[in-house]
C-alpha cells in the first residue's frame, strides 16, 4: 500500500513537474516576444486608456455572467440537484485557480472537490467533468464551423514551407493514433464508458441536457462576447462575426499549450488571430489587454479570496 502511495505521488509529481516545465517555457517565450513587440504593447495599452467605457461595461457584465453559465453546465454534467449559490461561487474561485495552476488543473481539482463535498463519488465526481468538458469542446467546435462558413475566408493560416506543413500531418495523424491507442487500452476504455453512461443519464433528464449544453453553448459566446466589447470599445473595424471566429479558433489551439489559464499561449494565439483577421497590430494588442484585465487580473486576487473562503467554510 505505501509504495502504491508512493509510486502515485511519484507519478503525480512528475506530471506536475512536466507541466510546470512547459508552462515556465512558455511564459519565457512570451516575455522574449513581449520585449521584441513593446512599442506594439505600449501603443495597444494607449489605445485601450482611452476606449469607450460603455463597451468596457457590457464585457465587465459578460464576464460576470460566464461565472453563471459554468455553473449551469456543471448543474447540467449532474443529475442530482447542487446547491445553485454555493456552486456559482465556486466556479468564480476555480477560474481564479484556474490562472494559478497549469492546463486547467486549478480549476478541475476545486470542482471535483465541491462535487465530492455534495455527496458524489470521486469516480462519478470526475466523469461529471469530463461530461462538462466534452460538451464544451463539442460546442466550441459547431461555433467554429458555423462561423467559419458564415465568414468564408476568415480562418487565413499563415504561410509556412512545405516541409513543415508535411511535418504537422504526420504529427497530428501520432497523436490521434496514439489518442486511440490509448482509449482501447483497459483503464481508460473503462473511464470512457463510465463517460457514456453518464452522458445517457444526464440526456434521459430534458432539464438536465438544456442546463448542460445551454450553459456551455452561452460560456463560449459570452467570452466571445467579451473580446467583441473590447474590439468596440476601441473601435477595431472588424465584423462581429470575424472577432468571434478568431477568439474561438485561438482559445482551441492554446489549449494545445498547457499554461495557467492559456497565459501566454491565448495571448499570443488571439493576437495572431485577429491579426490575421484584418486588424491592426496596435488594436490586437489592446483587445489581447483588454480580455485579459477583465478575465484575468481583475477577478484574480478576489476569486483567491472566495477560494480560501470557500475552503474555510468546508464547501471545498
Amino acid at each position: 500500500m505505501t509504495a502504491g502511495r508512493r509510486l502515485s505521488g511519484g507519478v503525480r509529481g512528475g506530471r506536475v513537474s512536466w507541466h510546470a516545465g512547459i508552462s515556465l517555457l512558455v511564459l519565457v517565450c512570451a516575455g522574449i516576444l513581449a520585449r521584441r513587440h513593446w512599442p506594439v504593447i505600449e501603443e495597444g495599452v494607449g489605445r485601450l486608456a482611452v476606449a469607450d467605457r460603455g463597451w468596457l461595461l457590457v464585457a465587465t457584465a459578460a464576464t460576470i455572467a460566464t461565472w453563471a453559465c459554468s455553473a449551469l453546465a456543471q448543474q447540467g454534467a449532474v443529475t442530482r440537484p447542487l446547491p445553485a449559490g454555493r456552486l456559482v461561487a465556486v466556479q468564480f474561485a476555480a477560474s481564479a485557480a484556474n490562472h494559478v495552476l497549469p492546463a486547467g488543473l486549478g480549476a478541475g481539482a476545486v470542482n471535483l472537490r465541491f462535487l465530492t463535498r455534495c455527496g458524489l463519488p470521486v469516480t462519478r465526481s470526475a466523469t461529471a467533468l469530463a461530461v462538462k468538458a466534452c460538451a464544451g469542446t463539442a460546442v466550441r467546435g459547431c461555433l467554429i464551423g458555423g462561423l467559419a462558413l458564415a465568414c468564408p475566408g476568415a480562418l487565413r493560416l499563415p504561410q509556412v514551407p512545405a516541409t513543415a506543413r508535411t511535418a504537422t500531418v504526420w504529427a497530428v495523424a501520432a497523436v490521434v493514433a496514439a489518442v486511440a491507442a490509448a482509449l482501447l487500452a483497459g483503464p481508460l476504455r473503462r473511464a470512457l464508458r463510465c463517460v457514456l453512461l453518464d452522458v445517457r443519464a444526464v440526456h434521459e433528464v430534458p432539464a438536465r441536457a438544456a442546463a448542460l449544453w445551454g450553459g456551455s453553448l452561452a460560456f463560449a459566446a459570452l467570452h466571445a462576447a467579451v473580446v467583441i466589447a473590447v474590439t468596440q470599445a476601441i473601435d477595431l473595424p472588424l465584423p462581429p462575426a470575424r472577432v468571434a471566429l478568431a477568439y474561438l479558433a485561438a482559445s482551441s489551439a492554446a489549449v494545445l499549450l498547457p499554461t495557467p489559464g492559456g497565459l501566454g499561449s491565448l495571448d499570443a494565439a488571439l493576437a495572431l488571430a485577429l491579426t490575421l483577421a484584418g486588424a491592426p497590430a496596435g488594436a490586437a494588442a489592446s483587445t489581447v489587454l483588454g480580455y485579459r484585465l477583465l478575465t484575468v487580473w481583475l477577478p484574480l486576487l478576489p476569486g483567491l479570496v472566495a477560494l480560501g473562503l470557500l475552503i474555510r467554510r468546508r464547501v471545498l
